[in-house]
């Protein structure tokens, strides 16, 4: 099955060291970070999932493991 964008975002964050968990609560979307990332997960989040607009980016945070899963 191919991953859509987002989820490959997700993905490729989390496979460079990302740490951040999603929060999702009544249709809000956030994230929570308690442990440090990798400098490369920072950079990656920085270059290629901050710059997007809000819907796109809730998307690849639903991909994220979720503070419900910790």
């Amino acid at each position: 099955m191919e991953q859509t964008s987002t989820a490959k975002l997700a993905a490729d964050y989390l496979r460079l060291g990302g740490r951040r968990l999603a929060k999702i609560d009544d249709n809000h979307v956030s994230t929570r970070q308690w442990k440090h990332e990798t400098r490369a997960a920072e950079a990656y989040w920085n270059a290629h999932i901050a710059p997007l607009d809000e819907k796109r980016r809730d998307e690849v945070i639903t991909h994220l493991p979720t503070i419900n899963e910790v």
